[in-house]
């Protein structure tokens, strides 16, 4: 099938992520298989919860990469089937060239993905990328798939970090509605961020800085982040306090959440981080077990005890 550039229009396309957009986990049975009475669970209640503005699917959290082209076109259509319409669904577009992601983002759409959230090569993550390189993948992927896009800026110790510039012109692209913003780095963030909403005014921003969200709860639109898949009744409340520039409520909720924050995410590696949230999402009584795929492999001894204590100290309780 030839790679045809399709034009499409913008109009009564953009979504509205002011608020909590949990990245929630893709769920297995003990097999391996997906667990798909699991994502009902998981898609029902997170999309039952008021201030929670979507979700996005297959994408870190989601182990997305791990699955088949079939699989990620289940694992969208199943959760958009939990969230019964009430919030869209976004599917993370991971594929290496942007041929493949075109072609990844137009399956996403034709399986209810209302949105996608568009990641970096990954070969720039050893290499880097050539100018001009990051806009063509953004341009390309949206006229050919039609599918909104939301731009993702990768940590500033990667190489597939992007330039304030590159940020600049992507953010200016149709078909670019938002900006997941992960630069880990928080000068940049302090610096750039203020740029970046002066000149895109309408370009919703959202933090992803699962570890770092007090910092950056008082810059942005909202937060996109895998946390929000098992804390997000105070996620919602942070963000809240972040928009009302309420620094006292905010840092109150941030020591709430300090135990599972570094239950879950300081860990030896983020990757370890996907499966604490399983682990979790056990505690709050959402799935049965933790089970991941490669490469991705089981916590130490006790660390399921660990963020179960955690979950129960912040008092994120049992989901009905």
């Amino acid at each position: 099938m030839p790679f045809v550039l399709r034009f499409v229009s913008t109009s009564n396309m953009t979504l509205d992520l002011r608020g909590l957009t949990p990245a929630p986990v893709t769920p297995f049975s003990k097999d391996g298989s997906v667990d798909y009475e699991a994502i009902q669970r998981l898609g029902s209640w997170l999309g039952s919860i008021d201030g929670v503005k979507g979700l996005v699917v297959l994408g870190h959290a989601g182990e997305g990469t791990f699955l088949t082209p079939d699989e990620q076109v289940s694992v969208i259509k199943a959760f958009v089937k939990s969230v019964d319409n009430k919030i869209p669904i976004i599917a993370g577009i991971t594929g290496e060239g942007t041929e493949v992601a075109a072609f990844e983002a137009k399956r996403a759409k034709e399986a209810g993905a209302s949105a996608g959230l568009l990641y970096p090569s990954h070969g720039w993550l050893r290499f880097g990328y050539q100018p001009g390189a990051p806009q063509d993948r953004y341009k390309s992927v949206y006229e050919y798939s039609g599918l909104p896009l939301i731009l993702f800026q990768y940590p500033d110790n990667t190489k597939a970090t992007y330039n304030l510039q590159t940020l600049l012109d992507i953010a200016a692209q149709p078909g670019v509605f938002a900006m997941k913003n992960g630069v880990r780095n928080m000068r940049r963030w302090d610096t750039e961020i203020p740029v970046i909403k002066k000149k895109n005014p309408d370009l919703q921003v959202l933090s992803c800085h699962d570890e770092y969200l007090l910092h950056t709860a008082f810059d942005v639109d909202g937060f996109l982040v895998g946390y929000g898949s098992i804390a997000p009744e105070p996620l919602i409340e942070l963000i809240k306090a972040g928009k009302a520039q309420d620094y006292k409520k905010a840092k109150a909720i941030h020591n709430q959440l300090l135990p599972v924050t570094k239950a879950v995410y300081h860990r030896g590696s983020h990757m370890e981080g996907t499966v604490a949230l399983k682990h979790a999402l056990v505690s709050r009584g959402i799935l049965s077990h933790a089970t991941v795929r490669t490469p991705l492999l089981p916590l130490p001894e006790g660390a399921d005890v660990e963020i179960h204590n955690a979950v129960q100290s912040a008092s994120l309780s049992k989901v009905a």
